[in-house]
């Protein structure tokens, strides 16, 4: 593949646009390695707690079937959820066979590395934004997230 400043300047632009740190592109014969010179780490932003006072939700008429793990289990209180950054692959441990960031019932502080969400292969650390203990994790290790989807429940 040659290269043109299009190209370059198109990269540098998704770069920017998607708010990442370094992107790395490798095909046969070609490497391009572009990196931020910034310090700005990746935090969760806090949630808004509800303008509304929240209403109870009717009771279910018939039983329902248990929701697939890989979908994100509905959230009771937006406001205690630590929802995804951006768009990636959720990981709950910095590499395979290390411990995970966090477990159930851990308590966690404002700016501790609490998962990793890697976009374009770019390992984006996430830190709490909140003090407080972990009572849910409702991403899989190694599953897609989305952009805003609920990732911890920290009360």
């Amino acid at each position: 593949m040659t290269t043109n400043t299009k190209q370059v300047k198109e990269l540098v632009d998704l770069l920017t646009k998607n708010n990442l740190d370094e992107l790395l592109i490798e095909e046969k014969d070609l490497k391009i390695h572009l990196k931020r010179n910034t310090e700005t780490k990746v935090v969760a932003a806090p949630a808004v707690a509800p303008v509304a006072a929240p209403v109870a939700a009717p009771a279910p008429a018939a039983p329902v079937a248990a929701a697939p793990v890989s979908q994100a289990t509905p959230v009771a209180d937006d406001a205690k959820a630590l929802k995804s950054p951006m768009v990636g692959t959720f990981y709950l441990k910095p590499s395979p066979d290390a411990a995970e960031f966090v477990k159930v019932g851990d308590k966690v502080k404002v700016g501790q590395e609490i998962c990793i969400i890697e976009a374009m292969k770019t390992m984006n650390r996430i830190e709490s934004d909140r003090n407080g203990t972990v009572k849910q994790i409702l991403a899989e290790d190694g599953q897609g997230v989305e952009f805003d989807e609920p990732l911890f429940i920290i009360e």
